[in-house]
């Protein structure tokens, strides 16, 4: 499987809960958007990654949740976690 299809179907999902979640539209989420752009607040961040543990059925730390500031950011800590629950270290 090509891991540039993977991240590219994460990332599509990932800016679709973030366009539900906050009611935006989805055309002006990019994977460069930061959530300041978004005009997403520390609470939205929380509601957001309540959203993508349930999801994708993954547990976000909080100390993770601290550093996400764009819609990379998440990308990249969900990248991450989904490795690690596959790989059975979650």
């Amino acid at each position: 499987m090509d891991d540039n299809l993977v991240d590219d179907n994460l990332g599509q999902r990932i800016m679709a809960v973030i366009s539900k979640t906050q009611h935006l539209d989805a055309a002006k989420i990019t994977l460069d958007s930061s959530f300041e752009e978004l005009g997403i607040d520390s609470l939205d961040g929380v509601n957001i990654l309540f959203a993508l543990e349930n999801e994708l059925d993954i547990s976000i730390p909080d100390e993770a949740a601290k550093q996400i500031r764009s819609v990379r950011d998440v990308v990249a800590g969900v990248e991450k976690l989904l490795a690690e629950k596959a790989a059975g270290v979650a």
